[in-house]
């Protein structure tokens, strides 16, 4: 399956899921209560690095681009609008990163679905449960571990592959002639994702060893997070999960 066809599965099989929490009330607020507990508790795994001169740009990039609550509807619909012109536009080391995003988009949507699904069933406890307890309760109903750890891979794939854009030798300057037609063909929000990450991956220093160690980091802390709350009991899981939301006020 070559890239562009890639890309217009996972965009078309993103927008089902969305068109169906649209169509339903309960599970549009279910999805946006999941998605918001998990940006609060990567804010909270990861106070430290954001309040960091040399980690605060990386980690908030992942933070808003690959784990927030945000509505990539934008980007999904040029993904889906210039699949074709992609492989066209842009170099084929892009276009493997694009690729990339599109898959961890489509494995994210999916969890993120049947999470919400298992809120809206926590939601008929009596009495109802708090945020952190029913998070937990999803999670473990869910269970999902082998899906989480593969989506940390591919997280941490993107990265890699950003970083590795960062020393292509021009890219830099290619990126930026680009600009113009790529906002041009309706592919701003792309462009800008992925100039972003080339510069904050290039902020970081070492020559990749600033990179490494911020995605070392992610790779324990994220691994960690999937294993406690896959295996730990619920009570367990519960208070570090509240004393993790705490830090990230």
């Amino acid at each position: 399956m070559d890239a562009a066809q890639t890309i217009r599965e996972a965009v078309a099989r993103v927008e089902r899921i969305r068109v169906d929490a649209n169509s339903n009330p309960n599970l549009q607020v279910a999805t946006s209560s999941i998605k918001s507990f998990q940006a609060r508790r990567f804010a909270g795994t990861y106070s430290d690095l954001l309040a960091s001169q040399e980690y605060g740009p990386a980690t908030g990039f992942f933070l808003e681009d690959l784990y927030s609550d945000k509505d990539y509807s934008l980007r999904d619909a040029q993904f889906a609008r210039i699949a074709g012109g992609l492989q066209k536009l842009f170099p084929q080391q892009v276009i493997a990163t694009a690729v990339s995003l599109a898959k961890l988009h489509v494995l994210t949507e999916e969890l993120d679905r049947q999470m919400a699904e298992a809120w809206i069933d926590t939601g008929s406890t009596t009495p109802p449960l708090e945020d952190t307890a029913r998070y937990v309760e999803c999670w473990k109903s869910v269970d999902k571990e082998i899906e989480r750890n593969e989506q940390l891979q591919m997280v941490l794939h993107i990265g890699f592959e950003l970083d590795r854009l960062t020393r292509v030798p021009g890219l830099r300057m290619m990126l930026r002639m680009m600009r113009r037609p790529a906002t041009a063909m309706g592919m701003g929000s792309l462009q800008g994702f992925l100039e972003s990450g080339f510069d904050i991956f290039a902020h970081m220093s070492g020559k990749g060893i600033g990179a490494r160690t911020f995605l070392s980091s992610i790779q324990e802390r994220e691994a960690n997070w999937i294993r406690q709350l896959s295996n730990d009991s619920k009570t367990v899981s519960i208070v570090k999960l509240q004393e993790c939301l705490t830090s990230a006020r």
